[in-house]
């Protein structure tokens, strides 16, 4: 339904308006509200703040048209006015305009054209609604998707190659909040989520510095992608100062004596890239895939409370860069033997 307020001091508009529209009206589709002024008008504002629209003479005692435009322009400048005045009065018409009148109509009132102007400006109201909307839900879909996916929706023109996928060469970090569920199990669930969002917006501040993206949230663990040059030394930056920020927060309550700590498992390499899901159900996830990841995710699991774990043959590339320790081999789930393993201690340069 379409909310109008008609402001004119001349009462019998208020009748030929419910007399030429009444059929809109008996339908649902428009409701009128009357003022004879200004003032009155403004009154009506406060009591009905989701009016569509307004329809205003400009020439009224207490209070005239272009007072009340400029007044309702700094209440809601969403809110559309089509002013009615007599032709002879364009220097007034003209100041409407100017002051964010969206059209006029003259009088006497031509109630057809005054229909076709109603129209005209309703459709105006819904096309900027449905624009507002649209960003808003932008905005709310920015909190849930990550900005790489964004991008990547934004170029693919057709549905079909949004199932299109390329082979990338990255590093991929797991970082994991070590025994969460001891607080889990002693605390309400709105203090549990808080907790872990807390941790978690600490954890994404430091993958986005390093330029890195997150992949998925999976329960009480982070999964972040790393491309370009330098991508697995900016990788293991971004763990060593998650490592360092996390042991900086304090015991979160005597009763638990939980000290938020991460495991965290790093691993560069070749992966495929891209949408993976169910066209069927319209449900895609855009992630990265392969050995690679899931060696990463395999050295996060054998990795002890504050532990980096990496690969020998990665953890060579940049030696000169961090000091590690070598961890001998170690059997990691799923694969046939063991792996040479080295944890990152801390940064040389």
């Amino acid at each position: 339904m379409v909310k109008i307020l008609v402001v004119d001091d001349e009462a019998d508009l208020e009748i030929l308006i419910k007399q030429k529209f009444r059929k809109r009206i008996r339908e649902g589709e428009f409701e009128f509200y009357f003022a004879l002024n200004g003032r009155q008008a403004l009154e009506v504002l406060e009591d009905h703040s989701d009016l569509d629209l307004i329809l205003s003479d400009i020439n009224m005692p207490e209070m005239d048209g272009l007072t009340l435009l400029s007044k309702v322009k700094e209440k809601n400048s969403l809110l559309k006015t089509v002013i009615i005045s007599a032709y002879g009065d364009m220097e007034n018409i003209r100041t409407a305009m100017n002051l964010g009148a969206f059209d006029f109509i003259t009088k006497p009132v031509d109630f057809r054209d005054l229909e076709i102007t109603l129209d005209k400006t309703i459709q105006y109201r819904n096309q900027i609604k449905s624009t507002l909307k649209a960003l808003r839900e932008n905005n709310i879909l920015k909190m849930y998707v990550d900005e790489t996916v964004l991008n990547f929706m934004g170029n693919k023109e057709l549905e079909s190659s949004l199932m299109e996928n390329e082979t990338i060469v990255a590093s991929v970090a797991f970082i994991d909040l070590v025994a969460f569920t001891k607080i889990s199990e002693n605390e309400e669930p709105n203090v549990v989520v808080g907790l872990l969002n807390e941790y978690f917006d600490l954890m994404v501040k430091e993958i986005i510095e390093q330029k890195g993206s997150v992949d998925k949230f999976i329960g009480d663990a982070v999964m972040a992608v790393f491309q370009g040059d330098n991508h697995f030394e900016r990788a293991i930056r971004t763990a060593l100062s998650i490592r360092d920020k996390m042991e900086e927060i304090p015991v979160f309550s005597a009763e638990t004596n939980f000290r938020p700590e991460v495991s965290i498992g790093i691993n560069a390499g070749e992966m495929v890239s891209g949408n993976i899901g169910s066209r069927s159900l319209k449900r895609l996830d855009y992630t990265v895939i392969g050995d690679t990841v899931n060696v990463s995710a395999r050295l996060q699991s054998a990795a002890k409370p504050a532990q980096i774990l990496v690969l020998e043959s990665c953890a060579q590339e940049v030696k000169d860069l961090f000091e590690f320790q070598n961890m001998g081999e170690i059997k990691l789930k799923n694969k046939a033997l063991p792996a040479k393993v080295f944890e990152v201690v801390k940064a040389i340069s």
